[in-house]
């Protein structure tokens, strides 16, 4: 009967060894799986950021793919003297076309071909045009007979800044009241020792 007994037992033990190396196998083809699809998964999503282009919800019309272009501006805007703070939360990152960065409310970054001033207010909810300036909760600044809204592009007047796209270190000055030339002359001082980070 011993013989019997561990012959049964032999059975019984291989019997178990193959149905646990079976079930082993099949949990590691099964992780293998699923890794697989998540690296597949993962390689896609690379794939599409990498290809990126104006296409992406939200991109600006007329604009190269992210990526094709990092230029930086430096900007001042000044509304009867007050400098406008684009280092508040509200305005930092907006679009990943063209925006404030790093709590600096002083450098533009451009990030893409193509892509102008009119929509980086645009993202900002800023109201821009040849007469107005309109903050966000609806305030608007616009010439009259006494105040007058001017744009200055790297020292020069310039009528409209929306359709403009900025190059590597351009200076832009936006002011709103009865400045005299010499309180512009002062503003445009102020923004050429203004430090553009980049």
């Amino acid at each position: 009967m011993g013989r019997k007994d561990r012959k049964e037992r032999e059975i019984k033990r291989d019997s178990y060894a193959t149905k646990h190396s079976a079930e082993k196998r099949k949990q590691t083809l099964i992780a293998i799986g699923v890794l697989a699809v998540i690296a597949v998964i993962v390689g896609y999503a690379g794939y599409l950021f990498l290809t990126m282009t104006v296409e992406a919800p939200g991109g600006p019309e007329n604009a190269g793919a992210l990526g094709s272009e990092h230029s930086h501006a430096g900007i001042l805007v000044k509304i009867f003297g007050d400098e406008f703070d684009f280092s508040a939360p509200a305005y930092q990152i907006k679009s990943p076309w063209i925006h404030f960065e790093s709590r600096d409310g002083s450098t533009i970054h451009k990030h893409a071909t193509g892509v102008e001033l009119e929509y980086l207010f645009n993202s900002l909810s800023i109201g821009l045009d040849d007469q107005c300036y309109i903050f966000p909760d609806g305030k608007q600044f616009c010439t009259n007979d006494e105040y007058s809204l001017k744009y200055f592009i790297n020292g020069e007047s310039v009528s409209d800044i929306r359709e403009y796209e900025i190059v590597e270190d351009d200076k832009i000055l936006i002011t709103f009241g009865g400045e005299t030339n010499e309180q512009i002359q002062e503003y445009l001082n102020q923004l050429d020792n203004q430090e553009i980070r980049k």
